[in-house]
């Protein structure tokens, strides 16, 4: 069980380097060359291979404008769906975005699995039917992304905002660093090297206005264990522009019993400083979000962002009467696709849900576009809820001295001794959900975390000042909570966040770990709110 090295590296990438003669390549090196000239994305620079591993140009050119909240429209989504495209998924593209259109979505990632057969067949074909699915649905922000094998690591949520041609930066990006594609999945030094040449590959892109922008969201970071504390540190100093945060909570919340799949045990890429209860879900959430003061607060209480998703991960969607048609051994690896599924008139039991069916994703944007869905997620203005849990979330957090309020993702600054207030408005359950229930809200928890700065161990996971500050209960038949809570005489720097319950199943206000192969996921519903940040001068 390796990671236990701390150091960045640069990655060798002779074949990006217009300085290295073709002659003097090995032949895989030239295969990548003349793959990368054909899309026109070759030179040191086209790669990002020459950047430095904290790119001064990624850090400064992305300094985000930072909207009023008041003016900020809040957007569902969901950042990864599988299709027929994926070698262990069968909907079309058509079928998810009607879905996720059905179930109140304004935007919508597909998010098929790298593999070779993907990157030499299914780029294109999943194009063509994503264009069309747009122009079916005007409405829809639909993205064509990538569930990247992240060398060393897990998967990934990997999309781009395009200037020029996404098709051709998508398949680059896939061919060049998806560790199934070029056998670099395996924890070692080399890989997470690797991993990180792609993020500077994606911060070239943009630097070269290839790409207006870029974005990597850990997946079900905790499922089998791949990711390090210290992977996620380096993702984010390489990065910080496209390396945003993980899934708060995984997909497949139907899985048998295990939520997400999380089923497992250690394996011999699985970093061994994880405890044997990381590798369970806590009222669906990963543990590494769940717990009070884990990875996820020891993240925040270096001060900068690192931001919590949900969605689907769908792949075959629950109660579906489709299934896949029967093909010979091989399909997959011949096609890059499998044929439209099959109705069989009988509802079928499957472990994912439909996009937007139980898990959400609510981000605030100041545009109605794919800027302003992919700014929103980049600076942290989202919150996730399950099961209809909540229709809509308000945190305006201020601070003595004036200026507008800070919201999800956002800071405010007062001098040492001064108040800060925070207002919170969440509008209740009063639909009923998929399975027919109205769910209730029965605590909103406003936690508050140190921040004390860059971690002196790359591998540390624990925040140990963090709490529970005040628990809220909406009154009877509220439908709209309406709180505010007062820190006082504030002397050092915080964070303070949002998590929420149907209180159904619960350790004291901890959510208890699921049942192995009885967890009812619509009987245990949390929600979570991205941190705001208080700085003191």
């Amino acid at each position: 069980m390796g990671h236990h090295h701390h150091h960045q590296h640069h990655h060798d990438a002779p074949y990006a380097d217009e300085a290295v003669p073709d002659t003097e390549l090995r032949p895989g090196d030239l295969a990548r060359r003349r793959f990368l000239q054909r899309l026109g994305l070759v030179g040191a620079a086209a790669t990002g291979v020459g950047m430095l591993a904290t790119p001064a140009s990624a850090g400064q050119g992305h300094r985000p404008h930072t909207p009023d909240p008041r003016r900020l429209r809040w957007l569902a989504g969901d950042h990864h769906v599988h299709t027929q495209s994926s070698y262990d998924a069968m909907h079309t593209v058509a079928q998810q975005v009607t879905a996720g259109r059905g179930n109140g979505l304004d935007w919508m990632v597909i998010t098929d699995h790298g593999h070779v057969a993907h990157e030499k067949f299914a780029v294109e074909q999943t194009y063509a039917d994503v264009l069309k699915a747009r122009r079916a649905n005007p409405r829809m922000l639909l993205w064509q992304g990538l569930e990247w094998n992240v060398p060393s690591g897990e998967h990934a949520t990997v999309f781009f905002d395009a200037a020029r041609d996404e098709l051709a930066a998508l398949r680059a990006f896939e061919k060049l660093f998806d560790g199934n594609i070029n056998g670099t999945n395996h924890t070692s030094p080399e890989n997470e090297a690797t991993a990180l040449a792609g993020l500077r590959w994606m911060s070239g892109q943009i630097d070269r206005g290839v790409i207006d922008s870029a974005l990597m969201i850990a997946n079900h970071p905790s499922r089998n264990g791949r990711y390090s504390p210290h992977e996620f540190r380096n993702y984010r100093d390489t990065a910080p522009h496209i390396a945003v945060g993980m899934e708060g909570s995984p997909g497949a919340q139907n899985d048998g019993g295990h939520r997400g799949g999380y089923g497992n045990a250690p394996g011999t890429d699985s970093w061994n400083g994880w405890p044997s209860e990381s590798y369970r879900t806590f009222g669906g959430f990963d543990w590494m979000t769940a717990r009070l003061g884990g990875l996820w607060d020891a993240m925040l209480a270096e001060g900068r962002g690192w931001w919590i998703t949900s969605n689907s991960d769908i792949h075959s969607a629950n109660g579906s009467t489709l299934t896949s048609p029967t093909v010979p051994d091989g399909w997959y690896d011949a096609h890059g696709r499998y044929p439209d599924p099959v109705d069989t008139g009988v509802p079928q039991r499957y472990a994912d849900f439909w996009p937007g069916q139980f898990s959400r994703t609510v981000v605030g944007a100041a545009t109605h576009d794919f800027r302003g869905v992919m700014d929103a997620i980049r600076q942290g203005r989202v919150w996730v809820a399950m099961g209809g849990l909540l229709d809509d979330l308000d945190v305006q957090v201020h601070g003595e001295g004036g200026g507008h309020p800070a919201t999800l993702g956002g800071r405010v600054t007062v001098r040492r001794g001064a108040n800060v207030t925070v207002r919170i408005t969440a509008r209740l359950a009063t639909r009923p959900n998929a399975v027919g229930d109205i769910p209730r809200l029965a605590r909103l928890d406003l936690i508050r975390g140190a921040v004390t700065g860059r971690a002196a161990d790359r591998d540390g996971f624990t925040n140990p000042q963090v709490s529970v500050v005040e628990s809220f209960t909406p009154r009877r038949h509220e439908t709209v909570l309406r709180v505010e809570h007062r820190f006082r005489n504030v002397r050092e720097p915080f964070y303070l966040r949002l998590r929420g319950t149907d209180g159904k199943r619960s350790n004291g206000l901890e959510p208890m770990m699921d049942v192995q192969g009885a967890a009812a996921p619509w009987d245990d519903l949390w929600c979570y709110a991205n941190p705001v940040f208080v700085d003191v001068r």
